[in-house]
C-alpha cells in the first residue's frame, strides 16, 4: 500500500494529547488491506476506566472488541486514545459499553462487531454488559472472549 492511503491519519506516528471526553476523540481508520476476505480482529482493554455518573467515583472493566472488518479498520492508537478519553466521562456501565459499540459500528461499518464490557463490583454487584450487530459472517471463528465471570477473590 502506498503511505497517500494513511496520509488522513491525525494521530499516528505524531505527539498526541489525550482527549477530555469520548465526543472530542477523533477515531482514525485505515484502508482494510484484505477485504475480499473475512477475518476476526480482536482489542482487549484490561484497564478500561471511567466514572460513575452520580457519585464520581472511578469504575473499572475489561472490555473486549471483535470485530470482522469490511472496508476499514480501526487504527489502533486512534482506537487506544479514544478509549482512554472515558477515564473523565461520567457515564453508567450499559452507556459506555454500547456507546463504544454504535460509535464503532458508526465508524467503520463492520461485517460484524460484538463487545463485552466486564465490569468489576459496584456497590458489590458486577456488571457485564454485551451487545453485538447481529450473526457473525459464515466461516468466521469466534473465540471466546476469554473474560471469566467475576468470582472475586475466590
Amino acid at each position: 500500500m502506498s503511505k497517500n492511503k494513511y496520509q488522513g491519519l491525525t494521530q499516528l506516528g505524531k505527539d498526541t494529547k489525550l482527549p477530555s471526553s469520548p465526543e472530542e476523540a477523533k477515531i482514525d481508520t485505515v484502508p482494510n488491506p484484505r477485504p475480499e476476505s473475512d477475518y476476526f480482529v480482536r482489542f482487549t482493554c484490561p484497564e478500561f476506566t471511567s466514572l460513575c455518573p452520580v457519585t464520581g467515583q472511578p469504575d473499572f472493566a475489561h472490555i473486549v472488541i471483535d470485530y470482522v472488518p469490511n472496508g476499514l479498520l480501526v487504527e489502533s492508537k486512534s482506537l487506544k486514545l479514544y478509549m482512554h478519553s472515558f477515564r473523565n466521562h461520567a457515564g453508567f456501565h450499559e452507556d459506555c459499553t454500547v456507546g463504544i459499540a454504535e460509535r464503532l459500528v458508526a465508524e467503520l461499518k463492520p461485517k460484524w462487531l460484538r463487545i463485552g464490557g466486564y465490569w468489576y463490583p459496584r456497590g458489590g454487584i458486577p456488571i457485564d454488559v454485551f451487545y453485538q450487530t447481529g450473526e457473525p459472517p459464515e466461516g468466521i471463528w469466534v473465540p471466546d472472549q476469554g473474560v471469566p465471570s467475576y468470582r472475586g477473590r475466590g
